[in-house]
C-alpha cells in the first residue's frame, strides 16, 4: 500500500518526503559503501520523492559507481537518500531512500516486505550476492 512518509537525517537539517510501498520490496546492496553504511533502502521514482529542506546541507559523494549520487548531510553525516541515474539497472533515474531515515515506519510492515539483494560489489546488479547474511 502506497504511503507518504516524511523523514530526515539525524540532525534534521535535511528533510525529505516520499511516497513508498514497502510491500513492493526493499533492497540491500553489498558494494563497499552500502555495506559499510548498512543501507537498507526502498526505491522511489523522482515524482514520488521530495526534498523538503536542507539542499544546501547536502554533500554529493560519488564512489566507484559513476551513476550513483550518495547524498550526506554535512552536519551529522547521515545519508537519507541517494539518486541513481541511468543506465544503472532500470534504465531510468530513481531514488533510494534510506528506510532508517523515515519516520513512522511500521516495523511489522517492514519485516514483511520482500528484500532484494544486489551484487554491487562485483558490478553485477541483477544478481544476488553469494553471501548476504551481513547485509
Amino acid at each position: 500500500m502506497l504511503k507518504t512518509y516524511s523523514g530526515s537525517c539525524h540532525c534534521g537539517a535535511v528533510r525529505i518526503e516520499a511516497d513508498v510501498d514497502l510491500s513492493a520490496g526493499t533492497g540491500k546492496c553489498n558494494c563497499t559503501l552500502c555495506t559499510k553504511m548498512r543501507l537498507w533502502s526502498v526505491e522511489v521514482t523522482p515524482s514520488a520523492f521530495r526534498l523538503l529542506a536542507g539542499e544546501a546541507e547536502l554533500t554529493d559523494y560519488r564512489g566507484r559507481n559513476p551513476v550513483a549520487h550518495h547524498f550526506f548531510c554535512r552536519q551529522c553525516g547521515v545519508r537519507p537518500f541517494e539518486r541513481i541515474e541511468m543506465p544503472n539497472m532500470t534504465g531510468h533515474t530513481y531514488y533510494n531512500v534510506n528506510i532508517a531515515c523515515l519516520d513512522g515506519v511500521d516495523i511489522d510492515e517492514l519485516v514483511r516486505a520482500p528484500v532484494t539483494y544486489f551484487d554491487g560489489l562485483n558490478d553485477d546488479w541483477g544478481s544476488t550476492p553469494a553471501e548476504i547474511r551481513h547485509l
